[in-house]
């Protein structure tokens, strides 16, 4: 490369998907949280359980909790990472608006935590977001 070389920016090029999980996409507070308990529309499948409830924010919140018959700590935190990183990449495909809250455990016959993959998560999260009408169409 040349010293005093100068790159352009090319505008055409498609811009890249921010998939960063900011504080504001966090749902934090056991007020907010027990709300979304008391008046949610619910939906599951095999090892999980969507949680949902309309905010009135232009943006998604959302909390992972885990069963602490799910494992031990080490696979809870595992399986939590891997719940984050699977609603990172998805949350582009979501209707906006809605605070929800994830909870997995331990499914019957299914051993969730022993198959607990980046593929079968998104498998997974993306059929609770179907069932739930979250999925843009």
């Amino acid at each position: 490369m040349n010293k005093g070389a100068s790159f352009r920016v090319n505008e055409e090029a498609p811009r890249v998907l921010n998939y960063r999980f900011p504080r504001e996409e966090r749902l934090k507070g056991r007020d907010e949280i027990r709300k979304i308990f008391n008046e949610r529309k619910s939906v599951s499948c095999a090892g999980a359980r969507l949680l949902s409830l309309r905010n009135g924010l232009p943006h998604n919140r959302i909390a992972f909790t885990f069963s602490r018959k799910f494992g031990n700590a080490v696979k809870r935190n595992r399986s939590r990472r891997l719940s984050r990183e699977v609603y990172r990449h998805l949350r582009n495909e979501l209707r906006q608006g809605y605070d929800m809250v994830l909870l997995v455990y331990s499914g019957a016959g299914h051993g969730t935590e022993d198959r607990d993959t980046l593929q079968a998560r998104t498998d997974q999260l993306r059929e609770l977001f179907s069932r739930a009408g979250l999925l843009k169409p």
